[in-house]
């Protein structure tokens, strides 16, 4: 048998890891109809940095320059056209050779043995709207183009294009969407109780 090419193989992982993912997923971007989770980038670590915790995005030249800059709570990841290094740290932190996009926080606090650090990029046609669900920690946005909508219990929130928005914590129903009349596109950047599931049902009860 033909061994498969790299993209081949590449395809593959993606698909197996949408299906472990939880939420709506699809492998392309935009889907009408359907809200889209794509996996950017994830890593686990057994510890955060002490304080208060902010999600800080930066942009680089390249991926090799990025990975080099990380630090133990940073991910590196080529994604919308561009390269980027997300890292958990204190307010006001900088990476060497990186260019400030955005700092998104305080986070709300989360506590664990073990933590998951993700991104994923999300979004979809006007109107979409991912199932209510809940995360064992909290989530921030950036929103790359459109407009992107939450409804949680403690109300519903907005945020637009170049703009961010820091989630609830642990636990806390939502429900993501579509908010504007062109097509969302954002990164929805987790820190998670890495020994519980990713994704829970949830309801607004």
């Amino acid at each position: 048998m033909k061994p498969l090419s790299l993209s081949a193989r590449r395809i593959g992982v993606l698909m197996f890891s949408l299906c472990a993912f939880g939420l709506m997923v699809s492998a392309s971007m935009p889907a009408d109809n359907k809200f889209v989770v794509e996996p950017v980038v994830e890593k686990k670590v057994n510890e955060l940095p002490s304080g208060p915790l902010y999600w800080r995005l930066e942009n680089f030249p390249t991926l090799s320059e990025a990975q080099g800059a990380a630090g133990p709570t940073s991910l590196a990841a080529e994604v919308a056209d561009k390269v980027w290094l997300f890292t958990l740290g204190p307010k006001d932190g900088s990476s060497v050779g990186g260019t400030r996009v955005v700092e998104i926080g305080p986070l709300p606090p989360v506590s664990a043995g073990e933590y998951l650090l993700r991104v994923n990029r999300a979004g979809g046609a006007p109107g979409v709207k991912t199932s209510v669900h809940t995360h064992p920690g909290p989530e921030a946005f950036y929103v790359l183009a459109g407009k992107l909508g939450q409804r949680t219990p403690h109300g519903v929130t907005y945020t637009e294009a170049g703009m961010t928005m820091v989630g609830h914590g642990a636990d806390t129903p939502m429900e993501v969407f579509n908010a504007g009349t062109t097509d969302l596109d954002e990164l929805a950047i987790f820190v998670v109780d890495a020994n519980r599931p990713f994704s829970s049902p949830a309801s607004f009860d």
